[in-house]
C-alpha cells in the first residue's frame, strides 16, 4: 500500500535536517546522547541547516506519530538507535509502518551477519538476528563494517529522505564516513560549508562579555554566540562560505577584534583547555610544576595529567587532606594551623613554598578550602578557598575566593581548580611580556 503522505514544506528549496534519537535509555538518562552532537557537527561542515533534534523512547506508536510530523516539515531525517536484534529495536518497522510500506528480506545481509558472528545458521536465535535483514523494498542499505545492524537510505515520499544508523557511536560514525557523508553532500548540500572557531574565556562572566559585544552578537555572517560552562565562557564564531579559506577570512577579523578587546581573559581556542595551554607554556619555558592539595583532593592534579605531554612539566603532588599529613608531608608547623586554621592564607602559602622545595620544582600551587556542604562557620563559610602560587625568585601570589554556598561540593572544587590554573597562566603571561 502506498503512503498518502505528501511533503508540505512551505519552502520548495528548503534543506532542513532533523535528528531523531531513539531509545528509552536516553530518556531515562542511562546514557548520554553523544550521537546527536557528533552528527550536528558533521552536518555543519556540509553546510546544512540543522534546525531540530528529538529524542523518543522505544514505543512504535509514538515513533510513527513523530516521523509523520517530521516528514511534513523537513527534507532529511537522520535517526540513531533501534536497529538491533532485541524486541525494543523498532526503528525500521516503525518507519515502514509510517508510510504503509512492507518489509522484505535482503538475503545477502543474513549471510554477512553469519560471517561476522562466525557461527553456523542453527546455533543461535535466527528470528532475533534476522530481523536486521528486513527493509523497505526500494531502500538503499548502509553497510555496517563494525557491527551486525545495517542502516538504510530511503525516500518514502518525494522530497523526504530518511537515513538510519545504530545507536552504538563507533558503528554510527564508521557508517556515516563510509556511506552517508558522500550521499548527503551530493544530494543535499549546495556546496557551501559552515566553519566555526571557538574562543575560550576565564575570569569573566558571560553577561559581561555579552554587554561588551552586543554589536557582534547581531552579525549574520559570521554569527557570534556565547556559551557558558562552569568556570569558563565560550564564544563560537561561525561562518558560512564556499570553502574553508573563505570562511576563515570571514571569521578572522571578528576573532582578532575579540582578542584585542579581551586579551587578558582569552586563554585558548577550540579544543584547548586551561590545562593544555598551561602545559604548553611551561614546556616552552622548560619549567616544572607541582601541587599541594587539600580541599580539591587530587582534582587539580587530575586536570593536568589528563593532558598528553603533562609528564614533561608536572612532577607530582602532595594531597594532604588532614592536618596530620600537612604537618608530616609538608612540614606545616602545628602552631601555624592552630593560630590561623588549615583554611587560611598563611597555611596555603606555607604549603606552596614547602611543596616547591620538597619536590624541587620551579612552580607550585597550593589549595585549601571548605568545599562543603558542611564544615563551614560564620568566620569561614562553605565556599571559602585559599590558593597560593609559589614560583622562581621567591615569587608568591596569594588568592582568596569566596564561592557561593549554593554551589555543590564538586562545583566548588572544579571552580577552585580553574582559578588555580588561570592565575598561573596570567602570571606566566605577565612574565613573558
Amino acid at each position: 500500500m502506498k503512503s498518502n503522505l505528501k511533503h508540505q514544506s512551505n519552502d520548495p528549496n528548503c534543506k532542513g535536517v532533523e535528528i531523531l534519537s531513539i531509545g528509552s535509555e536516553l530518556l531515562l538518562g542511562n546514557i548520554v546522547n553523544t550521537n546527536a552532537q557528533w552528527i550536528s557537527e558533521e552536518l555543519s561542515t556540509l553546510g546544512l541547516n540543522h534546525f531540530r533534534q528529538s529524542t523518543i523512547g522505544d514505543n512504535s506508536e509514538r515513533i510513527i506519530k513523530l516521523i509523520k510530523e517530521i516528514s511534513l516539515r523537513s527534507n532529511l531525517l537522520i535517526t540513531t538507535g533501534g536497529l538491533g536484534p532485541t524486541p525494543d529495536d523498532l526503528t525500521t518497522e516503525a518507519i515502514a509502518k509510517t508510510f504503509n510500506a512492507s518489509l522484505s528480506e535482503r538475503e545477502y545481509l543474513w549471510d554477512q551477519i553469519k560471517t561476522k558472528l562466525s557461527i553456523s545458521g542453527s546455533s543461535f536465535n535466527r528470528s532475533s538476528l534476522k530481523k536486521q535483514c528486513f527493509f523497505p523494498k526500494d531502500a538503499q542499505i548502509i553497510n555496517n563494517p563494525r557491527g551486525t545492524a545495517p542502516g538504510m537510505i530511503w525516500e518514502p515520499i518525494k522530497g523526504f529522505t530518511i537515513l538510519t544508523f545504530p545507536g552504538v557511536p563507533s558503528e554510527m560514525k564508521e557508517m556515516w564516513k563510509e556511506t552517508a557523508v558522500d550521499y548527503i553532500r551530493n544530494k543535499f548540500s549546495d556546496g557551501s560549508i559552515f566553519l566555526s572557531n571557538t574562543l575560550k574565556f576565564s575570569g569573566i562572566g558571560e553577561s559581561t562579555i555579552s554587554e561588551k559585544i552586543d554589536n557582534l552578537l547581531k552579525l549574520k555572517n559570521p554569527t557570534v554566540a556565547p556559551y557558558a560552562n562552569l568556570g569558563e565562557v565560550k564564544l563560537r564564531i561561525t561562518a558560512r562560505a564556499k570553502n574553508e579559506l573563505e570562511a576563515r577570512n570571514i571569521i578572522n577579523p571578528v576573532k582578532e577584534k575579540l582578542k584585542k578587546e579581551f586579551s587578558k581573559f582569552i586563554f585558548g581556542e577550540n579544543n584547548e583547555s586551561l590545562s593544555s595551554v598551561l602545559i604548553k607554556e611551561l614546556i616552552q619555558r622548560e619549567e616544572s610544576l607541582v601541587f599541594a592539595e587539600s580541599c580539591s583532593g587530587g582534582l587539580l592534579s587530575s586536570s593536568i595529567t589528563a593532558i598528553p605531554g603533562s609528564s614533561q612539566v608536572f612532577k607530582g603532588s602532595i594531597i594532604s587532606y588532614s592536618n596530620e599529613l600537612k604537618q608530616s608531608l609538608l612540614n606545616i608547623p602545628e602552631n601555624l594551623i592552630k593560630k590561623f586554621g588549615a583554611v587560611s592564607e598563611e597555611v596555603a602559602e606555607t604549603m606552596a613554598i614547602n611543596a616547591k622545595e620538597k619536590l624541587n620544582s620551579d612552580w607550585s600551587i597550593a589549595i585549601s578550602g571548605i568545599a562543603g556542604p558542611s564544615g563551614g562557620n560564620k568566620e569561614k563559610p562553605v565556599g571559602l578557598v585559599y590558593i597560593s602560587i609559589a614560583g622562581p625568585n621567591d615569587h608568591i601570589t596569594n588568592i582568596k575566593k569566596m564561592f557561593s554556598s549554593t554551589r555543590n561540593r564538586l562545583e566548588i572544587q572544579r571552580l577552585s581548580v580553574n582559578v588555580c590554573l588561570n592565575n598561573l597562566r596570567l602570571i606566566l603571561l605577565s612574565k613573558s611580556k
